[in-house]
């Protein structure tokens, strides 16, 4: 690692990779990629249905979290991507973009620049989707993109109960008109022959050639460093503990995603006053709303026992070893799958001019033993996961030392909201209303959970938290925006400094529509088109 470049990219998650990957295209640019953990060098990592070993307690290539939920409720562990490729290396592969509502919001907001027209064009751009080029969709890009293939009975049936419903059976559930007016069909993914795309396969590997661009693994980011109001450099630590500075000619980018982008600002002097000088850090910039507005999905779940078709006796037992010999040999079967099949949009009321759900399937069911260990269940199981795609919860994120090592406060604050309360149970209700259509009624033998004591609001909601869970779709708080409160401006420089920008879902005003690994990508794009242009105009 030399002593100086272009541009210190901080977190090779999503976001970071696609950034990377355009800078370092114009050869005239020096460029340094950090990343804490390691190189995605791991094979579950490229195996699909591997994230049961990467994600367990203790992997080195995730970040682990202790998370509060809010008021009463228990608190949850969270992991988040360690590696290349960041959480595209260890998320469940599902590719949606949000609906084009979601980014007109942000521009209406006053961000110009986000509106859907504009980030349509890097979503085309983005993709190699295994549609083909069409209406709003990239058949020629660098992440290769599959859709789930079709032939499962099951899998039909259960969109033909949408159908049943009134909700379209669709080839394309990312079109627009999908995530406006509901759908339903095959899931498309971040897989390509039965392996994970990560944005650091779909990013880095050519760009790994390039002698103007370096990528430093297991490198931790300390905190950043300033000549008065302009960051300079990035204090760096490397895995055997030798600690450096490395100077950014032109600028540093975070892009650590949702928790450690604040964690990082907060450290380096940015954030609310109070809270850092309490713990002995310099104010830079008394920027009180760092790591505030934290934003999540929270999807609810139907526990469903099945006549068959499941995946559970596939991946348990002595069938789990003949699964995998099919996946090593041949790059197929249950261990290729994503984590949904069948994914899409729905109305909670039909009165709505807009989609308000989104729906996945998993064609497997777990359930948590008397010793509180956690297994796919012993029979035939299916679960439908559907969430709320507009939550206006928000929670924080904050440091609790000036140790760089030390655990965050992470407070998601779930279901706070009126509206994302009532939607819970609309979501609640509506996976019911699907398993209770003909289409499904044959393959369905008992709802398992909520469970058929669960049935008025009060119950629902009072257990929320123990048939719900996190989506890992966390943005929001380094929030851009045109007001005093804003962290980043529109084009994602830090407000108060120069030199610095963030890239990640943390700079999200409010969460997209859908999973958030495609809109990282994309925003990685946006940043790379800001930065060159503001470059080329200041030369």
């Amino acid at each position: 690692m030399k002593d100086r470049y272009d541009y210190i990219i901080v977190g090779a998650g999503s976001a970071g990779c696609a950034l990377a990957e355009r800078l370092s295209a114009d050869r005239g640019n020096s460029v340094l990629l950090v990343e804490s953990g390691p190189a995605d060098k791991n094979p579950f990592i490229h195996m699909p249905r591997g994230i049961g070993v990467i994600a367990n307690p203790g992997s080195k290539v995730i970040w682990e979290y202790d998370v509060q939920t809010g008021g009463n409720g228990p608190s949850e562990r969270w992991f988040r991507g360690k590696t290349l490729g960041g959480s595209s290396s260890v998320n469940g592969m599902v590719y949606m973009r949000g609906a084009p509502m979601d980014y007109d919001g942000w521009a209406a907001a006053g961000c110009e620049g986000w509106d859907w027209k504009s980030v349509e064009q890097k979503f085309v751009e983005l993709e190699n989707h295994d549609l083909g080029a069409g209406e709003s969709r990239g058949g020629h890009g660098p992440l290769r993109l599959t859709t789930h293939p079709k032939g499962d009975a099951l899998f039909d049936d259960i969109i033909a109960a949408g159908e049943e419903m009134g909700i379209a059976r669709v080839a394309d559930v990312n079109n627009p008109k999908t995530t406006r007016e509901g759908g339903l069909g095959y899931q498309p993914t971040t897989r390509h022959r039965g392996r994970r795309e990560s944005a650091a396969k779909a990013f880095l590997t050519d760009a790994k050639t390039r002698s103007n661009f370096e990528i430093a693994t297991e490198t931790d980011a300390l905190r950043i460093e300033f000549e008065g109001k302009r960051a300079v450099a990035i204090r760096l630590r490397s895995k055997d503990g030798a600690i450096q500075s490395v100077r950014a000619d032109k600028e540093i980018i975070v892009s650590g995603g949702a928790f450690q982008t604040p964690k990082l600002l907060q450290l380096s002097g940015i954030g609310d006053a109070a809270l850092l000088r309490s713990l002995g850090i310099d104010v830079v910039v008394d920027a009180p709303n760092v790591g505030k507005n934290l934003r999540e999905h929270r999807h609810t779940d139907l526990r469903l026992r099945v006549k068959g078709n499941s995946q559970n006796a596939s991946l348990s037992g002595k069938r789990a070893i003949v699964t995998a010999l099919r996946y090593f040999l041949f790059k197929s079967g249950p261990m290729s799958h994503a984590a949904h099949e069948v994914g899409g949009f729905a109305k909670s009321s039909d009165d709505l001019d807009h989609a308000d759900l989104q729906f996945g399937l998993m064609s497997l069911s777990s359930s948590v033993d008397k010793a509180g260990k956690i297994g796919l269940d012993p029979f035939p199981g299916i679960t439908f996961v559907t969430y709320f795609t507009r939550p206006e919860s928000q929670g924080e994120v904050r440091i609790q030392s000036s140790d760089p090592d030390a655990p965050l406060y992470v407070n998601v604050n779930f279901l706070s909201a009126e509206i994302d309360r009532k939607k819970f149970v609309a979501a609640t209700r509506w996976n019911r209303r699907l398993a209770a259509q003909p289409a499904l009624t044959k393959w369905v033998e008992e709802e398992l959970l909520p469970g058929p004591a669960i049935q008025t609001d009060e119950d629902i909601l009072a257990n929320a938290m123990s048939f719900g869970g996190t989506c890992f779709h966390s943005a929001g708080t380094a929030r851009m925006g045109t007001d005093d409160k804003a962290v980043v401006d529109c084009r994602l420089r830090v407000r108060g400094v120069e030199g610095l920008r963030v890239c990640d879902t943390s700079f999200f005003p409010t969460l997209v529509s859908g999973n958030t690994n495609g809109p990282a990508m994309m925003a990685g794009l946006m940043a790379a088109d800001f930065i060159l242009s503001d470059h080329a105009h200041s030369a």
